[in-house]
């Protein structure tokens, strides 16, 4: 017999952290992976739309890495878990820099702030790039109630909003979508 998705386990509002940690589902732990794997999805929509294949290769990696920060944050930083969570490193930093700079290599320099929108894909970028901000939150948030996070992981995902913000551009460029200057109302 196949093994069932549903275990009702979770039906009184509680769940449970690798290491066997029961926590509320209202817990800064649960928020802070569940918006990952919110990530995770919108990334992995943004894989379906990007055209470029580089673009769709590292996207493809981006969600790899969030899976690994997800289990990372579904554990009990108290107990150690049975099964080995992969690390992330600064390496995985690293490659989204040098995502970031081959795409500003490609791009004019900004000279205004620029309204999300233009095209779907460019859209819908700019939506995991706001999501990946809130992840990037929920963790320092985390962090800051002292419930351990790695450093790496807000690193990570502090360049990662970077990485998505200069693919709405090169992505927009490509599929040649304006870019759309903030104008403050004042300077109209």
């Amino acid at each position: 017999m196949a093994l069932k998705i549903y275990t009702k386990t979770g039906d009184k509002g509680t769940t449970s952290l690798l290491g066997g940690t029961k926590v509320p589902k209202s817990h800064l732990r649960i928020e802070a992976y569940g918006t990952i794997d919110e990530l995770n999805s919108h990334i992995g929509l943004c894989r379906d739309l990007v055209n470029d294949q580089q673009d769709k290769e590292t996207l493809l990696e981006i969600q790899d890495r969030l899976f690994t920060i997800g289990s990372s944050l579904a554990c009990d930083p108290i107990k150690e878990p049975r099964m080995r969570i992969p690390d992330i490193t600064d390496a995985d930093t690293a490659l989204l820099e040098q995502e970031i700079d081959r795409m500003s290599d490609a791009l004019p320099p900004m000279q205004h702030f620029i309204m999300p929108g233009g095209h779907p894909v460019v859209s819908q970028l700019h939506i995991a790039r706001c999501v990946c901000r809130r992840a990037e939150r929920c963790c320092v948030r985390l962090e800051l109630e002292s419930l351990e996070v790695d450093q790496v992981i807000l690193r990570y995902l502090n360049r990662l909003s970077d990485y998505l913000f200069m693919l709405c551009r090169y992505a927009g460029q490509q599929l040649n979508a304006p870019e759309t200057p903030w104008r403050p109302r004042a300077n109209r």
